[in-house]
């Protein structure tokens, strides 16, 4: 094993008019330290596409799971999948990203448009083995990984974007390329780059798709680790087992909560600096204190941190409130999201007299809900999550 790890993200738009979208993404993670990704199409739009690409998603992926070379998985799925009479294609088209330990990838391709390969900020061919597996045409390759290679699948509604309005015969693959190049060393996340990209290709359809569109994308990274400290402890004598622990801690520490910051800034000797201003009305300002790398506010704060975490999993319609914005919560949003890969919770159980006046909507359960809802929503985005109570 090395310490590199695997940001994957994905976005799609229904076609035009349609409720389900006839693309699917399905991630498994294997206990061996590998990851399938499979995005598969579904002919047409609509429901009966929903279903077909839902099933050949799902079938690859527990296939795969279950430790069946690709080979076969591939050939259950060919021989399964029936040809459309009229059109003459299959229902369903597909591709596979296999990811082997984080050193090595496999890329298995059916008439999906070619998954795109950037490495050093720059569009790079691979090459592609064309096998004959269930009279169809599948294309394998190989390719070892390296920090910061990027890898973007997609279903045809990308390359098939604008066609009639910005281009003549729409947004090329090469074209995509070009346009992943310029932001693929920005630093983004897998989910934002999906996202951009989709934003675009929904521009190019005047907003009315004419296809179902998904992205998905995969960017190799270094592990990053991060530590947030949230609440003081239940018993006023762990306050100094609980700080120590927190900051030996490799990599950035946040501290969030007026007493929580307090503690620290006592025991680390540093005078705590308030900051008086509002970035936006709904999250309160941030502190100071030499040798944390942000203060904040607790609960509100870490609220809105929650709103956008769920958001990002879903439509990530505010990533640019967050990933621009100066305030609290966005900045914890784009050191969680963004920055790390394994995230320390240190969870204070201390109650907070302050937070039982039955007029506010803040008692202790909200504190425990909040941590849990936030490290549900970090590990489904790939984060390792470790919570420590105190």
């Amino acid at each position: 094993m090395n310490d590199l790890c695997a940001d994957i993200g994905y976005k799609s738009i229904n076609h035009v008019g349609e409720q389900l979208c006839g693309d699917h993404v399905d991630i498994v993670e294997r206990e061996d330290h590998s990851t399938v990704i499979v995005l598969a199409d579904g002919l047409g739009s609509g429901v009966k596409a929903s279903i077909l690409s839902t099933l050949t998603s799902k079938i690859i992926s527990t296939m795969m799971n279950a430790g069946l070379p690709i080979e076969e998985c591939v050939a259950t799925i060919a021989a399964t999948l029936p040809v459309c009479s009229v059109r003459g294609v299959a229902y369903s088209t597909f591709t596979i990203i296999h990811l082997l330990n984080n050193e090595t990838v496999e890329l298995i391709q059916y008439d999906n448009p070619h998954v795109i390969f950037i490495r050093d900020e720059k569009a790079t061919d691979y090459m592609m083995t064309e096998m004959l597996i269930g009279g169809k045409k599948i294309y394998k390759s190989v390719i070892q990984l390296k920090e910061n290679d990027l890898f973007i699948a997609m279903s045809d509604g990308c390359p098939h974007a604008g066609i009639g309005m910005s281009y003549n015969f729409g947004w090329r693959r090469e074209d995509i390329a070009s346009f992943m190049e310029t932001i693929s060393g920005v630093g983004y996340t897998a989910k934002t780059l999906s996202t951009i990209l989709i934003d675009e290709v929904n521009k190019l359809y005047g907003g009315e798709p004419g296809d179902d569109a998904t992205a998905c994308v995969v960017r190799i990274r270094k592990r990053v680790p991060m530590n947030l400290l949230f609440g003081p402890p239940s018993n006023r004598d762990d306050c100094d087992r609980m700080m120590s622990l927190f900051f030996s801690k490799e990599g950035k520490h946040i501290v969030c909560g007026g007493t929580t910051s307090s503690i620290a800034a006592k025991y680390l000797g540093k005078p705590l600096k308030a900051t008086l201003s509002f970035e936006r009305s709904d999250v309160p300002p941030i502190a100071e204190i030499e040798g944390v790398d942000l203060v904040t506010e607790g609960v509100i704060t870490v609220n809105k941190v929650v709103q956008f975490a769920q958001d990002y999993l879903d439509a990530n319609e505010h990533y640019e409130e967050w990933s621009l914005k100066r305030d609290g919560a966005a900045l914890i949003s784009r050191m969680l999201f963004e920055e790390a890969t394994d995230i320390n919770f240190f969870v204070g159980r201390a109650v907070n007299p302050a937070h039982q006046n039955p007029d506010l909507p803040i008692n202790f359960n909200i504190k425990m809900n909040l941590v849990n809802d936030l490290s549900d929503c970090l590990r489904r985005m790939g984060k390792r999550v470790k919570i420590s109570y105190f």
